[in-house]
């Protein structure tokens, strides 16, 4: 299930955020500090081309999913991400069926909720086992681009899914 992300949820996101597996994956991979975070809160919370929701896995909040650059009139498309309290989950035996579930509802939301024509994101190109689950869902690679972050050089990936090559439950 996903639900809005409230004030409340700024803490766990944050403790997620650093977790050593979602650093690596992430184009930004410095600890988050809690300033950083709370400006990027007070700014998403402000912009309506956002979205900030909270993946609830087995009644318990176990991830955080973002929709950024909405376009909801002519073609209407969206960036996303997203990441999971990987530690919380491998310790409890949970991490597939959690990362199979955000990613479902994800997608779902996308396009039974905010009713997007085509989703976007980016993968690093090292990250093999999200771009296995990427092309799972359908999502289709872009060409690859050299980006510095951070003080290291990164291969990213964009990704895309139109509505029409969506799975269906």
């Amino acid at each position: 299930m996903l639900r809005e992300a409230t004030p409340e949820d700024v803490h766990l996101m944050l403790s997620w955020r650093n977790q050593e597996t979602n650093r690596q994956a992430s184009k930004t991979n410095h600890e988050i500090t809690a300033e950083e975070h709370s400006r990027w809160w007070a700014a998403v919370r402000a912009d309506p081309s956002r979205r900030v929701l909270v993946y609830v896995h087995d009644d318990r909040p176990s991830g955080v999913v973002t929709f950024f650059d909405l376009r909801l009139d002519g073609p209407r498309t969206g960036g996303w991400g997203f990441y999971l309290d990987g530690d919380g989950l491998a310790e409890r035996g949970e991490t597939l069926p959690a990362w199979l579930g955000v990613m479902r509802e994800a997608v779902e939301y996308a396009f039974d909720g905010l009713h997007l024509d085509r989703l976007n994101g980016e993968v690093l190109a090292h990250n093999t086992a999200v771009r296995q689950m990427n092309r799972r869902f359908r999502f289709v690679e872009g060409t690859p681009r050299q980006e510095v972050s951070d003080g290291r050089e990164i291969t990213v990936i964009p990704i895309s899914l139109g509505r029409e090559q969506r799975r269906h439950r």
